[in-house]
């Protein structure tokens, strides 16, 4: 780097790049054409327009900016050109040359160039660009999977419908970050290569977009299910002047295989409950279950069968059943031994052989299960499967054991069911939680 800022020895080694390495001409690029058969097309300028797309970069004043390589032919400014992955047209306006920050308008670009233009309607990193009447569609780049997920929320209320458009164009622009919603913690989470990866990401939102996040550990999507079979019974009746509210159901919990969420069996027979409000019971057990029964996660992995039940001709309605079927299941989890769940991440970990044993006695101290190792020349893979509550302040650690020379990759694997000593912290930190927000509202 400080070479460079002096601008010592440059230009020997452009003169090398030049001499030494080869030219576009000299090399065949592999493409794929009708029926997946492969093509090798040359460097030729005067062969049928074909392009790869990159890269894709997000300007709020330009808008989209896609840069390409020009493999064959000649692409012309103020051209139409057909997107052979998307099958889609698009309209070329001036085609730029990318010098550093420069950018100067060309009247064309030929095989072996690099170039770029700005605005394409549907036109992403990794899509070919070319002649319609030419079926050649070159390989996606592929890019890694996100290791490491943050929750982040906007610093002012203002910047809340920004976040999202802001993060779609950040998405196009580097594939391999992730921006979605928990659909249970109802959390934002952007995922990324690393902490810094996401702090680049974070900087580059404010930096262009002017939207300001706050980075916080994602909230673990902890479960709940039962452990043993009971019956129960819910029973709702409320007078008032007028017609009143009356339902009664009796039902059965059973707990099922891992990963089988709910099911739900309607098993009356003679009546005793009207087919038109079987339905309302299923309803108000399952608004029961999502909102979980020992700290607030939603139910899973259990089976409701309901049986018998009673109703009035007159004062038994839909509300009357949901309710009661919601009494029910509360009633069975008295006796259902409800116990939480956490998701279990399969963990690969790379790291020099020296520093093996280290890793492995680390990742038993986050109580993960060690699977196996493999060794490739001297870097160890460590195979091993760890709850995702233990692995979120990993990256750090692993950066600091090994000096930066290790790396991991992490997958969900299943649920499995928490020590009971965490969770009993797990249910006491939820309904300090649940205090702290009702405290606010009021």
């Amino acid at each position: 780097m400080y070479v460079a800022l002096l601008n010592i020895a440059i230009q020997p080694l452009l003169d090398a790049i030049v001499s030494y390495l080869p030219s576009p001409a000299e090399r065949q690029y592999k493409g794929v054409g009708k029926a997946g058969a492969d093509v090798l097309r040359k460097a030729d300028e005067k062969g049928p327009a074909a392009a790869f797309v990159w890269k894709t970069i997000a300007d709020p004043f330009a808008g989209r900016i896609t840069m390409f390589r020009v493999v064959s032919g000649t692409l012309k400014a103020d051209s139409t050109v057909h997107n052979k992955t998307r099958d889609t047209s698009e309209r070329f306006g001036h085609l730029l040359a990318m010098q550093g920050k420069a950018q100067t308008p060309v009247p064309e670009l030929k095989a072996g160039d690099l170039g770029a233009v700005a605005k394409l309607k549907d036109t992403l990193t990794n899509d070919t660009l070319g002649d319609k009447g030419d079926d050649v569609v070159f390989p996606a780049l592929k890019f890694p999977e996100p290791v490491l997920s943050y929750a982040i929320e906007p610093k002012s209320r203002g910047d809340e419908d920004k976040i999202s458009t802001a993060m779609h164009r950040l998405e196009e622009e580097d594939p391999s970050i992730r921006y979605s919603r928990d659909p249970q913690t109802k959390e934002l989470l952007l995922a990324g290569q690393g902490q810094l990866h996401i702090e680049v990401t974070v900087a580059k939102l404010k930096r262009r977009f002017g939207v300001d996040v706050i980075l916080k550990p994602p909230r673990i999507p902890y479960r709940e299910t039962i452990k043993t079979s009971t019956e129960a019974h819910g029973r709702h009746k409320k007078q008032t002047g007028g017609h009143g509210q009356f339902g009664d159901c009796k039902i059965k919990v059973e707990p099922l295989a891992r990963g089988a969420d709910f099911e739900f069996v309607d098993d009356i027979f003679g009546g005793s409950i009207p087919r038109q409000y079987v339905p309302a019971v299923e309803k108000g057990i399952q608004d029961a279950r999502t909102r979980g029964y020992l700290a607030g996660f939603p139910m899973v992995d259990f089976r409701v069968t309901v049986f018998d039940g009673s109703y009035h001709d007159v004062d038994s309605n839909e509300l009357s059943f949901k309710l009661a079927g919601s009494l029910a299941f509360k009633d069975a989890m008295t006796r259902a031994r409800p116990t939480i769940l956490e998701p279990i991440m399969n963990v690969e970990v790379y790291a020099p052989s020296d520093f093996a044993g280290d890793l492995m006695g680390d990742l038993n101290g986050r109580r993960g299960r060690i699977g196996g190792m493999d060794t490739r020349g001297v870097t160890t893979i460590i195979k091993a499967q760890v709850p995702m509550s233990e692995m979120l302040t990993y990256e750090q650690h692993l950066t600091s054991a090994t000096g930066g020379r290790g790396s991991y990759h992490m997958e969900y694997s299943h649920y499995d069911e928490v020590p009971a000593p965490l969770q009993a912290k797990i249910i006491a930190a939820a309904k300090a939680e649940r205090a702290g927000v009702e405290v606010e509202e009021v």
